[in-house]
């Protein structure tokens, strides 16, 4: 098992349903660590770079004009193998392929008005969090229930 950071993004229609909270719980609750949160209006030069590999399929302009549509949160999560529980919790991209429990199964019927945006993959990862956040925007610490939530071996 790894220790590993991971950026959500909780997307526009999220932030406009009231679900951030709900989302944000979710992680919480399965034992992920916050060490990254803020709320940004996202422009076009920052959404060119992240969905640069979508440049140049038809629904691009549509995806861009979708996620300046109201605030996003961002998030770095950190925890044993973060990149793929986060993504599990997240569900298919398409909400209608996503089983009920995951995020996009239980609150999206789009591909694109997908609730959420998960990291995949390490290298995907570290290049978004540095796209994203500031060093002295990401809070290492302890959690008090860290040793409850892992044990020892989990943490080796």
């Amino acid at each position: 098992m790894a220790l590993q950071k991971t950026l959500v993004i909780i997307k526009p229609d999220a932030v406009n349903r009231g679900l951030i909270g709900e989302i944000v719980n979710r992680f919480e609750d399965k034992g992920l660590k916050i060490i990254g949160l803020k709320m940004v209006h996202l422009k076009d030069e920052i959404l060119e770079k992240h969905y640069a590999q979508h440049k140049t399929k038809a629904f691009f302009q549509d995806l861009v004009q979708f996620m300046k549509l109201s605030p996003t949160i961002l998030m770095v999560l950190e925890g044993n193998e973060a990149i793929s529980v986060v993504r599990k919790m997240a569900g298919p991209t398409f909400g209608v392929e996503a089983e009920p429990g995951t995020i996009r199964g239980d609150f999206s019927m789009s591909i694109s008005h997908n609730v959420v945006h998960a990291s995949d993959s390490i290298e995907t990862a570290k290049k978004e969090i540095k796209r994203f956040f500031k060093k002295n925007e990401i809070f290492p610490y302890q959690r008090i229930d860290w040793n409850i939530i892992y044990s020892e071996q989990d943490l080796k």
